[in-house]
């Protein structure tokens, strides 16, 4: 009978220490449960990047602008020049054609083209070439001794290559666009040659 009753008290410290066991592991369990789960980008996810955080720089309208001026919208900034040949204006006919998938929400967009050669961009020759894809979108011209601080606090790379001319040099430049969320903080880097689909769905994300 001892033995008996030993064996019995044995299954109910078991059963005590299983209720413990389960009722600890619970809170995680519900942590876990309610996490929510990463979002997944077509871009390049650079949240959290500690560079690329303002500007200071005049619009084709002679408007000093700031990134700050652009909260509640997402901002797309594309570094270029008017005299590109390809690269630029196919990037600036992908922003039309994001702007034009995101319906109703395209006047929450912000396109935003910072010019590599403020010597031939004069901003008349800016706007002029923002009319060419959507009259919202906005040319940023940075004085030439700024170019360089500027390219380096975006991390963007840029050359000047000779032509035959000193006017018919052409500018080697990088090609991807910085997306930029509500708050002002950048989150994305969209290659070259990335689809307006795929574009338009990570901002829809952000929004």
């Amino acid at each position: 009978m001892v033995s008996t009753h030993l064996s019995y008290d044995k299954q109910i410290s078991r059963r005590k220490l299983m209720a413990v066991s389960i009722a600890s592991s619970l809170p995680l369990i519900a942590l876990s449960g309610c996490s929510p789960e990463a979002i997944s980008f077509n871009s390049i996810d650079l949240t959290g990047a500690a560079y690329a955080k303002d500007f200071r720089l005049q619009d084709h309208n002679g408007n000093v602008r700031t990134l700050s001026d652009f909260r509640e919208k997402i901002a797309v900034i594309f570094f270029g020049f008017t005299q590109c040949p390809d690269v630029c204006p196919t990037s600036m006919a992908t922003m039309a054609e994001v702007k034009r998938l995101l319906g109703s929400k395209g006047s929450l967009l912000q396109v935003l083209f910072v010019t590599v050669d403020p010597e031939r961009d004069t901003l008349p020759v800016l706007k002029e070439y923002m009319l060419n894809f959507d009259p919202a979108f906005l040319a940023l011209r940075p004085e030439l001794g700024e170019l360089k601080s500027l390219a380096e606090h975006f991390k963007v790379y840029y050359k000047k290559i000779d032509g035959k001319t000193p006017t018919s040099y052409t500018m080697d430049h990088t090609a991807g666009k910085y997306i930029f969320d509500a708050k002002g903080n950048i989150r994305l880097f969209s290659r070259y040659g990335t689809e307006a689909a795929a574009i338009a769905q990570d901002i829809q994300k952000l929004l």
